[in-house]
């Protein structure tokens, strides 16, 4: 699979499960500390969240995108699911929750491009699961859930392995208990840096992703340090593993995780090698966080896959 994947085109079928926002992000010059009046000098709304910009990404990088999520039966609702439709996602298998309020957050995000997030869920949009069959999931290549709707999430991941299809665990921040019950369930699970310092109480990289495989042996550990790179395992071996990542001046960093995990969906759903995939994963990243507007800045299969064989000639030993 290589630069013959085109945007938009008839790659590897992925499922996305979890969470459909609507952002509105607002760019300011400094991150506020305290009460007052803060101005941007830009801004935008756009229809995102992690489940929904990493089936983005999969379509951005060539593949099939489908989305599972919950959306209000209100105005706000109607503008997600017309936002992600008109990107290039499947919104078919999309919730709508009768008397919910459509998840909503506020944004800003600062001159180093780092964010303040002030999100709202109703806890109304997941109070009724919807079914998940292996009929269900039988067209889809690969699964990639978040923590925002843990019981899809967790029947999901169950249903997928039991069809012996990559089973993928955004393991963000969430309650320790939501984690502990999902990531049983995966064959893949790249953890946040927090969700890995919350759950095991570490701050060293290599320390975390030694833990968390010694709770989860026979699953594929990852655990993502922005800039500093990606550390892992892999199922059935302790050895760990790191590679680096492209340097780059953020100006966004919305939705860069999930631009990696998208990614790394999509290639694991190709049978890419993990360090391959993750090489791909960390560079488009990257290449979003050059870009203010969330997901809006996640690049082409092929900008990614040039982007990464420049970086990588340059950091190959010369001669």
């Amino acid at each position: 699979m290589g630069s013959e994947k085109k945007e938009g085109g008839h790659g590897r079928h992925v499922l996305c499960v979890g969470a459909a926002v609507l952002d509105t992000l607002f760019r300011v010059r400094d991150m506020p500390t305290g009460q007052g009046k803060v101005l941007p000098y830009e801004m935008l709304q756009i229809a995102e969240g992690m489940a929904s910009s990493a089936a983005y990404t999969v379509h951005r990088m060539g593949g099939r995108a489908s989305l599972w999520g919950a959306v209000g039966d209100d105005e706000t609702g109607a503008r997600i699911l017309r936002d992600l439709s008109e990107s290039g996602i499947d919104t078919s298998g999309m919730t709508v929750a009768k008397g919910a309020r459509s998840a909503l957050s506020t944004i800003l995000i600062d001159d180093r491009g780092e964010r303040l997030i002030v999100p709202f869920y109703d806890h109304r949009l997941h109070e009724n699961n919807r079914s998940c069959t292996k009929a269900d999931l039988a067209s889809f290549d690969a699964v990639l859930v978040d923590v925002r709707w843990p019981d899809l999430a967790l029947d999901v991941l169950a249903v997928a392995r039991q069809l012996g299809k990559p089973a993928i665990l955004d393991g963000d921040v969430a309650p320790v208990e939501t984690l502990e019950r999902l990531a049983p369930a995966a064959s893949h699970i790249i953890f946040s840096e927090p969700a890995a310092e919350r759950l095991t109480g570490l701050s060293d990289f290599s320390a975390m992703v030694s833990v968390l495989h010694a709770h989860y042996p026979e699953t594929f550990i990852a655990v993502t340090a922005g800039p500093s790179g990606c550390y892992w395992t892999e199922a059935g071996d302790p050895t760990i593993h790191f590679q680096s990542t492209m340097a780059i001046e953020a100006v966004d960093t919305l939705a860069a995780g999930d631009v990696f995990h998208g990614t790394f969906a999509l290639a694991v759903a190709e049978g890419m090698e993990s360090r391959a995939a993750i090489q791909l994963s960390s560079v488009a990243a990257a290449l979003k966080c050059r870009i203010f507007g969330g997901r809006t800045g996640t690049p082409t299969r092929a900008e990614a896959e040039a982007a990464m064989a420049a970086w990588l000639a340059e950091a190959a030993p010369r001669s």
